[in-house]
């Protein structure tokens, strides 16, 4: 009988959990060997699991240590309300886990690194452009990063029905003014097909489930988000400070992306002074199908050289 990578490191790992402001982030923490770390999270409304188990495997099994965390309001970390993402929230989220990994045994000084999907990968971008003294950023791993908001979310709106572009405005206040009296988050799904009400509706997101939930491995997650949080999206652009970007950064870039666009992640990357690309043919989870093997590849060589 042979043991996957993913069974092997599920058995090694254990959850802790840091403080983000008023709350506690549950995460898992896969003690490695070579004094490295990776401190992981997904992109919106992912927990910890469907995003980063794979690969976090993978990573684990190269010798790294491993933080992979939830955000606050959603999987098993803390906040209320549930569902609800804020920007800024998760910023600080971030901070706080790169504090966390920088203390856990075994991690040397200096070498904490950072991988992130999709949105996660666009928080990396902001805060790797930030002050080398403000961060704890040794390498960062942007896989199909989130770069402009601005750019991405029109071309992805032009999936959705006319119908459903007139309501989602309306749902979206609904929901915020629910929000102000107090009442439970009114959520729609993460994805769904063209003429639903749902955060994406672009083609590729329909591999999203096949891609981080085959066979429904994770039925906890709540493939869900607050209505109030999804306009906002399309106002953040991570990608614009990527010319102060410090660290070496690999911005991994599906070329037929429809989700979050294969332009503004390549713009950003070539303007970051240490930034590599990795190019793939694929959508929006091509790194979680037919080119997860590539990716992880390039991914460790992009630790390896950078970390150890």
């Amino acid at each position: 009988m042979s043991i996957s990578h993913s069974e092997s490191a599920a058995a090694q790992r254990e959850k802790i959990t840091f403080r983000s402001g008023t709350d506690d982030c549950a995460a898992w923490h896969y003690q490695g060997s070579n004094g490295a770390c990776v401190v992981m999270a997904g992109g919106a409304g992912v927990t910890k699991e469907p995003a980063t188990d794979r690969f976090a495997a993978r990573f684990h099994a190269a010798g790294y240590s491993v933080l992979a965390f939830d955000h606050r309001h959603f999987g098993e970390s803390g906040g209320t309300p549930r569902q609800v993402l804020r920007i800024r929230e998760q910023l600080a989220d971030w901070e706080a886990a790169l504090d966390c990994a920088a203390s856990l045994p075994g991690v040397a000084s200096g070498k904490v690194a950072a991988w992130g999907f999709s949105l996660a990968a666009g928080h990396l971008l902001r805060l790797a452009a930030r002050p080398a003294d403000q961060h704890r950023l040794a390498a960062v791993i942007a896989q199909a990063p989130l770069a402009d908001g601005a750019v991405s979310s029109p071309r992805a709106l032009g999936h959705e029905t006319p119908g459903v572009l007139a309501r989602f405005p309306l749902i979206a206040l609904r929901d915020a003014v629910r929000g102000l009296a107090g009442r439970e988050p009114l959520v729609v799904p993460l994805a769904g097909p063209r003429g639903a009400v749902a955060m994406l509706t672009t083609p590729d997101a329909a591999d999203g489930d096949r891609a981080l939930n085959p066979g429904n491995a994770y039925p906890q997650w709540r493939q869900t988000i607050a209505a109030r949080s999804v306009l906002p999206l399309a106002l953040y652009r991570p990608g614009r400070t990527a010319s102060r970007i410090s660290c070496p950064l690999l911005a991994v870039v599906s070329t037929r992306d429809q989700s979050v666009l294969a332009k503004p992640a390549l713009k950003a990357a070539r303007r970051a002074p240490r930034g590599e690309v990795l190019e793939i043919d694929g959508a929006h989870y091509a790194a979680f199908l037919d080119q997860h093997e590539t990716v992880v590849a390039a991914e460790l060589d992009f630790l390896r050289r950078h970390l150890l």
